[in-house]
Formats: structure tokens, sequence, C-alpha cells
């Protein structure tokens, strides 16, 4: 059996008249032994344990289900088995009764070939009933609101109880203390929101005008952080804005700054603004 390179290949068919050995045996899922293609039914090999396989159901009259016969048991013990257990006589209608069109007058039966599912109001009809307006389809139900808090809002108030009794007064005053107290954390955060905006934009903006401060090659200097400004104006708005009102840190000072009038030059001490005109402007401060 098989080549010297595979010595286990094929198998010989289990019928005694045959024996012919075959590469690609059938096994019978009855009897379990090995036959080739001439012999791997039922019928041509005679098997023993073809019957086993086989299914008997037989439908109950009572609940309309099937129930399948146990092999080598008695058919009486296996109905009484049912009977006792599973049998449900209300589902012999169910079962049992033709499905119609729905539409009034309409007699036709609904089968799998002609049973037609209305994709607006999910009902199955008959061909002749298909369309919407053969059979009155009300068309596609209409979505709820998006915003379910409103719904629930709208809702409740309409649903809130009349306030002449005492129960009813206390539950309409505790619904209205509810309703002012989300108001009020409403506006809270949005005047927060606002103020937070308004400050960041300040703070950005602060920070703009000083770095452009910073970076100028002018040659007015600030008194008190040697910052270098390109024109008196800038400079001015810099003490202001950063040093005037820092009260609260260590060592500072209010300074003030003279502007020439002529040049727009500023000087810390007054006489040095005197000489510079008398130098500069030929003692004459007007302009």
């Amino acid at each position: 059996m098989g080549t010297p390179e595979f010595p286990n290949l094929g198998k010989h068919c289990f019928v005694e008249d045959c024996k012919q050995i075959d590469f690609l045996p059938f096994t019978c899922d009855a009897c379990r032994q090995v036959f080739c293609l001439d012999h791997r039914s039922y019928s041509q090999h005679n098997c023993p344990r073809a019957n086993k396989q086989d299914f008997t159901v037989v439908v109950c009259p009572l609940c309309a289900k099937g129930v399948r016969l146990i092999p080598e048991e008695d058919p009486n013990i296996t109905w009484e088995a049912h009977v006792n257990t599973e049998c449900d006589p209300s589902n012999y209608e169910k079962a049992t009764k033709k499905r119609k069109c729905p539409v009034p007058g309409c007699r036709e039966l609904l089968t799998f070939s002609n049973t037609i599912k209305c994709r607006d109001c999910d009902v199955d009809h008959c061909l002749k009933h298909r369309f919407g307006l053969d059979h009155k389809c009300p068309g596609p139900t209409k979505p709820e609101s998006g915003f379910l808090f409103a719904n629930f809002l709208t809702r409740t108030r309409r649903d809130a109880p009349n306030p002449n009794s005492k129960g009813q007064a206390t539950t309409s005053s505790t619904w209205t203390r509810l309703v002012n107290a989300a108001s009020s954390v409403r506006a809270s955060a949005e005047a927060s929101m606002a103020k937070l905006s308004t400050d960041f934009t300040q703070v950005v903006q602060s920070k703009d005008r000083e770095g452009q401060g910073r970076s100028g090659t002018g040659d007015e200097v600030c008194p008190q952080c040697d910052a270098r400004f390109s024109s008196v104006m800038t400079l001015v708005d810099h003490v202001e804005r950063v040093h005037e009102n820092g009260t609260n840190r260590t060592g500072a000072r209010k300074v003030s700054v003279d502007v020439c009038p002529k040049c727009s030059r500023g000087f810390r001490d007054p006489v040095s603004l005197v000489e510079h005109v008398e130098k500069d402007h030929g003692g004459s401060s007007r302009s």
C-alpha cells in the first residue's frame, strides 16, 4: 500500500469484494469505515447504521411545534415528554395564522414572494399596495429635536402642577429657585469669561509695547530699569505704566520727565532742560 516515498498513502476499500486501494478514500459518518468512490454511499456498502443519521420530526397538533423523535426510543414517551414540558397551545394560532395585507378590503395573503416592506412606515404589504399612496402611508416618523435639554425644560414647565394647593406651591417655588440659580450661574460664568478675555488682551498689548520700547535704539533711557526708548512719549508711557503703578514694589519711586518744547527731548532734571534750551536752541523755549 502506498509508495516507497509515501508508504501510508491510500487505503483499501472496506467492501470484501472490492478491496480497491484509493488514494482519496471516503470515511462513512455512520459506521466510520473507509470506502472507495464506488462504495461511499449508504446503499452501496449496505451501512448497518445508516438509519442512525435520519431524523424524524412530527408536528404537534396542540402548539404547532416540531417534535424530534429520538432513535431507539418509544415515540409515545417522546410525545409525553413534549406535552408535559414545552407544549404551549397559545402558540398554535400564531404559527398557523396566515398573514394578510393590512389594507382594508384586501384579502391577499403575505407570502415570501409577494411581501414588500414599506421603507417609510415599516409595515409589510402585498405587491398591489406596495406604494405609499396605495396603502395611505403616513410617511416617515419625524425625529425629535436635537436639543433634548430644552425639550425637557419646556415639558417640565408645561407639566408643572397648579400652585393653588400648598404642596403644589412648594414644588413651583423650588423649580423657580432652581431656574434662577441656573441663570445666575450662567451670567457669572459669562462675566468671568469676558473679564478674562479683556485682561488677556491688555497683557498682550502691554508686552508688545514693552518689547517695542526695549528694542529701541534711541537715547532715552528709563531711570528705573535702564531700558532704552526711541522717543520721549514712549519713555513717559513706560514710566507711568510700569513704575508709577507698581507702588508695592520695593525701591520704586515716582519719576517726572520734562520735555523740550522744541525737539521733544526728555530731561529728568529741569536744570538740564534749561541748559539744553540755552545751548541748542539759542535760549528760546518757544516752539
